[in-house]
């Protein structure tokens, strides 16, 4: 049985404005993106950086969370919210990871990923200074 899609009355593959659904839950069945999408609705202010992403995931490159985050986003799971050039600081990440809200709605009909239980697991998690200071970074708009 396929999962509600993102409006009733939609197309039987499940694709609405651009937003398959389908492919959509496909992409986050892989433990790994499961994970990442966890951390993302767990996060204090929904959108972390690969470096934050990277902590609360040690058994992970940075790179291979750039990755996983890719195919979230052209699945349409995951949206990117950079900080304009003029208005970035040296040292710290310019880029963020949020959820579409195609996909929170989806997610939400299909009772998965809530962002309570998630946020209070987030919350248990043992933070650096360093990781700290980087969730209380302000997030651009997107």
């Amino acid at each position: 049985m396929r999962p509600e899609t993102a409006e009733s009355g939609s197309e039987a593959d499940g694709a609405t404005n651009g937003f398959d659904a389908w492919l959509a839950l496909q992409r986050v069945t892989d433990s790994t993106r499961a994970n990442i999408v966890a951390d993302l609705v767990g996060h204090p202010k929904g959108a972390p950086s690969v470096d934050e992403l990277d902590y609360t995931n040690p058994s992970l490159e940075a790179d291979t969370i750039r990755n996983h985050l890719k195919v979230l986003a052209e699945a349409g799971v995951v949206e990117v919210l950079t900080v304009p050039a003029g208005e970035r600081t040296r040292g710290y990440p310019y880029k963020f990871y949020r959820l579409t809200d195609e996909a929170r709605d989806l997610f939400d009909r299909n009772g998965l990923f809530p962002a309570d239980a998630w946020r209070r697991q987030y919350e248990r998690v043992e933070k650096t200074t360093e990781i700290r200071e980087l969730e209380a970074m302000p997030r651009p708009e997107g």
